[in-house]
């Protein structure tokens, strides 16, 4: 991970015809807003919600009347990134495109990225052309995924699969013979964009669509390549021995969505992030720096699908941190990317335990 990418983006569905089996009843908040009487999950208390809540309602405000973010300097530069982590944060509040507080949310940001899908399958916007389109691409395909099984009208799921099947197309032939991905479809490679192609790959796969074995296969075999002598992971193949901690929390999170629990890689980075954040006492402690915000959105995904002993460690501690970054407003300006990626981010965190999405999930 560069410089460049902090300033330019930094770089994650849908078991879906399980997803609405399994999840059942969502919980109050939803479906009529927020009540102080409800069960939480561990670890969650009121201060959380009413956090939560705050950043899900700037969200929702700072959406523009087309679906897109486009209205601040991250979604200027990035508008399908953003969007479709806006988009990740309204669905795991429980809200689909039809029922929930945020369906008309989820509706618009479907309708604006189901817009800018190009022939070849590319999904990416006229900024983000000229910049790091397979960002925008992944997390657009991520959004795709999760909401496919949810997805009652029957002209926009087909449209919609059409457009997954060819997303799914484009990030496969896009792949390096190494095994990973660039900012352009063929491009090379590094671990911040092939960490959103793998996610998003796995989440069409739970969905039901098919995903050539090959790619993933010799997506996780990159990763494996690319682990340093401390048992984390570089920035690339060619970048030295040099561990990036941000990019080892996203390995983490994505060797736990190919299904890699117990892979020794997996277990080796586990163990390399846990003691990081074992010593860090600030939000952006710890060698993540200006990637902070990136690095905890894997970070708590990999230690929520760890298991208790590891959210334990995890969730108190900097869920109080991250809540003191919080503006007056309801907003989290994130990584200096903006405002739209810091509140999906911190959204998507702190919405972890209500295990609406299961590429989130063991």
């Amino acid at each position: 991970m560069t410089q460049s990418f902090r300033t330019g983006f930094v770089a994650a569905v849908a078991a879906a015809a399980l997803l609405v089996a399994s999840l059942g009843t969502p919980p109050a908040r939803a479906q009529e807003g927020p009540k102080t009487d409800r069960m939480l999950p561990r670890h969650m208390k009121e201060t959380h919600v009413r956090s939560l809540d705050k950043g899900l309602e700037w969200l929702k405000r700072a959406q523009s009347s087309d679906g897109g973010f486009t209205s601040t300097e991250d979604g200027t530069a990035y508008p399908i990134a953003m969007t479709a982590l806006a988009g990740m944060a309204f669905l795991a509040s429980g809200s689909t495109s039809s029922r929930g507080a945020y369906a008309d949310q989820v509706k618009k940001t479907l309708r604006y990225l189901m817009k800018f899908q190009r022939r070849n399958g590319l999904i990416t916007g006229p900024s983000e052309d000229n910049g790091r389109p397979m960002f925008g691409h992944g997390f657009a395909l991520l959004f795709f995924a999760t909401l496919y099984g949810m997805e009652n009208d029957a002209d926009i799921r087909t449209d919609l699969a059409d457009k997954i099947r060819k997303a799914i197309r484009l990030t496969s032939i896009g792949q390096s013979d190494a095994g990973g991905w660039l900012y352009y479809p063929g491009g090379g490679d590094e671990g911040s964009v092939t960490i959103t192609q793998v996610q998003a790959l796995r989440a069409c796969h739970n969905a039901g669509f098919v995903v050539p074995e090959k790619t993933l296969r010799l997506a996780i075999k990159y990763l494996e390549r690319c682990k340093t002598s401390e048992g984390g992971i570089r920035y690339s193949l060619s970048s030295g021995d040099q561990t990036q901690t941000p990019i080892t929390c996203a390995a983490v999170a994505t060797l736990y969505n190919a299904g890699q629990y117990d892979s020794k890689l997996a277990l080796t980075c586990l163990t390399f992030v846990r003691e990081k954040f074992k010593k860090m006492k600030t939000w952006d402690g710890g060698g993540i720096g200006g990637h902070a915000y990136y690095s905890h959105l894997y970070a708590s995904q990999a230690f929520y699908t760890a298991g208790d002993e590891y959210w334990a460690e995890y969730f108190p501690k900097f869920s109080e941190l991250l809540l003191k970054q919080q503006k007056d407003d309801g907003s989290w300006t994130g990584d200096g990317v903006g405002p739209v990626y810091g509140t999906a981010i911190a959204t998507l965190l702190l919405q972890l335990p209500y295990k609406f999405l299961p590429i989130y999930q063991r």
